[in-house]
């Protein structure tokens, strides 16, 4: 299907230095707020912790429910209400991990019908350990790192031909991520040591493609996160896997347009790359569109039907199907005319 008319000409590269202010603002934005809010929020999967899910028989008061959770021996309980305004159901959320058996939730729900005058009901318990939390925080980082790694790998070889030097900063990469694991360092310094040493090495190969795919990637996450920290949202598995979505995501969308500027620059090789560039994204705009609308349709039907469970994943995604698809756009195509301009002077 193509509603977008063959002979459109819209002056995306034209629009470039708008753009690259309005990336400018909003990376600086999410930095920002990171630093201000003291870095993301983990929430019990990563920090450790108890969350429990309860629902009430009639309204109560957050206050009442704090009083009952504390009673309960679950010190400095964060109380949030969900579902609807009558306030029944709350999610509640200790930094200490507790024994969550039967007896636990009996014993807990005749503590809060005592608080509250109401009766509850403990729909979910959740427990992670301090450990665990912080493996899973480990492992979540070196699934994102990989995966930016190696999509960027396969960016190169699918699309300059250079697997070997591809396969040679693969290696190099993850043998120094190896090395530094076994020293002990964080994998939370060893993420951005890691992408920074990767895009010097993009460079000294002359892997343009790869670069633009890279950066796009990075911006896309480095806006979720941001979004997350405005919205003081807690950190996952559930935002994780989100994020690996949207990476996929985001490179979908990359993809289909280096590959018709590849196309393009055959057909044209006596047009300018920044006219290429123009042509390849407006042939690939109904596509663009398409995808990019009946996907934000579903991720819609899932932010606000489909409970507090996906919330955090529904929001992760709607703002990573808007950036990732203009990032594709002005973001991975914009600095792939950039390092085609400086490579010519090299």
């Amino acid at each position: 299907m193509q509603f977008i008319k063959p002979d459109t000409h819209i002056d995306f590269v034209g629009k470039r230095h708008i753009a690259y202010t309005i990336t400018g603002i909003m990376i600086a934005i999410s930095i920002l707020s990171l630093l201000f809010h003291g870095g993301v929020e983990y929430g019990i999967d990563f920090a450790g912790g108890t969350m429990v899910q309860v629902r009430f028989a009639g309204t109560v008061s957050a206050d009442a429910v704090k009083s009952g959770f504390t009673a309960a021996g679950l010190t400095n309980p964060m109380v949030q209400t969900i579902g609807d305004s009558a306030h029944r159901e709350f999610l509640v959320r200790t930094d200490r991990p507790l024994k969550t058996d039967e007896q636990f939730s009996s014993e807990l729900e005749k503590t809060l019908k005592a608080a509250t005058g109401q009766d509850a009901e403990i729909r979910r318990i959740e427990m992670v350990g301090p450990q665990v939390g912080k493996d899973l925080r480990e492992k979540a980082l070196f699934a994102i790192y990989y995966s930016l790694l190696f999509i960027a790998v396969y960016v190169s070889g699918r699309f300059e031909f250079k697997w070997f030097q591809s396969a040679i900063i693969a290696a190099v990469l993850m043998g120094a991520v190896y090395g530094l694991e076994v020293l002990g360092i964080g994998m939370a310094y060893v993420v951005p040591v890691a992408l920074v040493v990767t895009l010097v090495l993009f460079w000294y190969f002359d892997l343009r493609y790869a670069m633009g795919a890279l950066i796009s990637l990075i911006h896309d996450v480095i806006v979720v996160i941001g979004c997350f920290s405005l919205a003081g949202r807690e950190w996952s598995v559930t935002t994780i896997a989100a994020i690996l979505t949207i990476i996929g995501y985001s490179l979908n969308d990359t993809i289909i347009v280096y590959d018709r500027i590849r196309e393009n620059l055959k057909k044209y090789r006596k047009l300018p790359f920044d006219a290429i560039i123009n042509q390849s994204v407006n042939n690939t705009l109904s596509r663009t569109i398409l995808t990019s609308g009946t996907t934000l349709v579903a991720v819609l039907a899932l932010y606000f039907l489909g409970g507090s469970i996906i919330n955090d994943f529904a929001f992760a995604m709607l703002v990573g199907i808007v950036t990732g698809t203009y990032s594709s756009i002005y973001v991975a195509s914009p600095v792939l005319m950039a390092f085609q301009r400086i490579g010519k002077k090299r």
